[in-house]
């Protein structure tokens, strides 16, 4: 009987300390190797920040975030450059077309954005102040009256050529890819013509590009350009003045996912369904074995999701899984505890 009493205790020492030792791992997985995240150029800043609370809680080693186009970051990691986890806000750069050998098959969404159209306050002439508060103007009171014709007017003008609107290589940048999209249903709902002003625009030579958005911030705030199409977030972080776009064109309505899969734009990787900006993270595989730490990290940024507010983000009240495949055990245990959702597949 004492003897019985005794292994009893012994049991419930051992069950402790492992208990003690797994809560441990999960924050503290093997640091021997910083912590390598990809991230879409226009969220490193938040990538950073959610790297450093889980330096904090964990100690893990780190690295600052590396930022690029969605659709370049996934071509560079399958190519062999080192990373462990990423964050995109293009739920395509998750494929395995995309990320090859270290794609994972899951990821979840943790906060959504939306599409705006960001202007400058820097004017060469009168002229050009003029036509630019005009166009404010316009789109100002289509929105408050959701006036088809003052839309018209106000995309007739920004892709007349008079001024030059920033747009990210679509192939490269969901932002830019994003842009012509929104320009497409533009014309399909205020001009009757799907291809109206991508039309006009090119047409015109309206129209400044670069490899992403965040690259055409600073042409913007100097007056090179005009206009920029950007995300709110990267808008209100950079104190940049802007336009609010209908819910039909900025993509900041999850519930239109629909809609917004109505219209596609072709790419170097071909043609490209417009979709809801959703910021998504995941752990990439390698050699067929996830990273704990990435892991871990992923499991972080889940669980502090509401943060991403002060960025002018918008927190998803619950988080929403994409999956292919079945998904590590972390995951799992967030989605049986209905800390996040199922969406489907990727």
């Amino acid at each position: 009987m004492k003897t019985s009493r005794i292994g009893v205790i012994v049991l419930a020492v051992l069950v402790v300390g492992v208990g003690i030792y797994a809560g441990y791992s999960y924050y503290h997985s093997d640091h021997s190797n910083p912590l390598i995240v990809y991230s879409a150029d226009a969220y490193v800043a938040e990538s950073n920040y959610l790297l450093s609370g889980y330096h904090n809680a964990s100690g893990a080693s780190v690295l600052k975030a590396k930022g690029g186009g969605s659709f370049t970051d996934a071509r560079e990691i399958s190519q062999g450059d080192p990373a462990n986890a990423f964050i995109s806000v293009s739920r395509s750069s998750y494929e395995k077309s995309y990320l090859g050998p270290r794609y994972s098959g899951w990821a979840v969404a943790f906060a959504s954005d939306q599409l705006v159209l960001a202007y400058t306050s820097e004017y060469s002439n009168l002229t050009e102040k003029t036509l630019v508060k005009n166009i404010v103007d316009q789109f100002g009171t289509a929105l408050e009256n959701n006036n088809p014709h003052n839309y018209s007017q106000a995309y007739n003008n920004l892709t007349s050529g008079k001024v030059t609107v920033g747009i990210s290589n679509p192939s490269s940048d969901p932002a830019g890819l994003r842009g012509w999209i929104s320009l497409e249903i533009a014309g399909k709902l205020y001009a009757g013509n799907e291809n109206y002003y991508t039309t006009a625009i090119m047409k015109n030579q309206g129209v400044r590009n670069s490899t992403s958005a965040a690259e055409l911030v600073s042409p913007l705030t100097t007056g090179n350009i005009q206009f920029l199409f950007i995300y709110r977030s990267v808008a209100v972080s950079e104190h940049l003045p802007f336009i609010e776009l209908s819910n039909y064109t900025n993509f900041g309505n999850a519930s239109m996912a629909s809609f917004y899969s109505g219209f596609s734009y072709n790419t170097a990787s071909g043609a490209a369904s417009g979709s809801p900006i959703l910021l998504l993270v995941s752990s990439l595989a390698g050699n067929g074995v996830l990273n704990g730490t990435s892991l871990n990290f992923t499991v972080y940024v889940v669980e502090h999701s509401n943060e991403m507010a002060s960025f002018g983000l918008t927190p998803l009240v619950k988080p929403v899984l994409y999956n292919d495949t079945s998904v590590p055990s972390p995951i799992e245990t967030l989605l049986s505890r209905g800390k996040i959702t199922s969406g489907g597949t990727i």
